[in-house]
């Protein structure tokens, strides 16, 4: 009897067959919804993962930061007539010539000139190109108009750079 009891326990045990959490399932179980109204989604909003558009940058030239060639003027020549107009800071007969610039910081310039028996002349001018006004001329041009509302590219030239040297020296 012992044996026939093993043989029946065996038999049992073998036709229940895996445990239902190993066995493979051989269909997915069915659910029943309720309609849904016609363009509502019956899924989830998630949000997209997606790269931000690109943009193409393009520093300004004119920020103010640096100071470089003029584009558009003025000219130096430009810079001369006016130091030799309504300024006065030049007279007729004196020799000119541009040494550097005009370069141009937002709407200001800053210009050096070489003038003829006298020491190098610094020129910060602000405005339009075709008519640009004088801010300070001379040798030292950080003046406190220059400081306070300049762009950095001039103030960098007119303060940092420190007063035009002297001819020889």
């Amino acid at each position: 009897m012992p044996v026939a009891l093993a043989v029946f326990i065996v038999t049992v045990l073998a036709s229940c067959g895996a445990p239902p959490e190993l066995r493979e399932p051989t269909a997915l179980p069915t659910r029943t919804a309720a309609p849904t109204p016609p363009g509502a989604s019956t899924a989830p909003a998630t949000p997209q993962a997606t790269a931000p558009p690109s943009v193409a940058f393009t520093p300004t030239a004119d920020a103010g930061l640096v100071a470089t060639a003029c584009r558009n003027g003025p000219t130096g020549q430009r810079v001369v007539q006016l130091l030799r107009g309504r300024a006065g800071v030049l007279p007729a007969g004196v020799q000119v010539q541009v040494r550097t610039g005009p370069l141009c910081a937002a709407d200001w310039q800053f210009t050096v000139l070489e003038v003829t028996g006298h020491e190098e002349l610094q020129v910060v001018t602000r405005g339009q190109p075709a008519a640009p006004t004088l801010v300070t001329a001379g040798t030292d041009v950080c003046t406190i108009e220059v400081r306070a509302t300049g762009p950095a590219g001039i103030r960098a030239l007119a303060c940092e750079a420190g007063p035009a040297a002297r001819p020889g020296a």
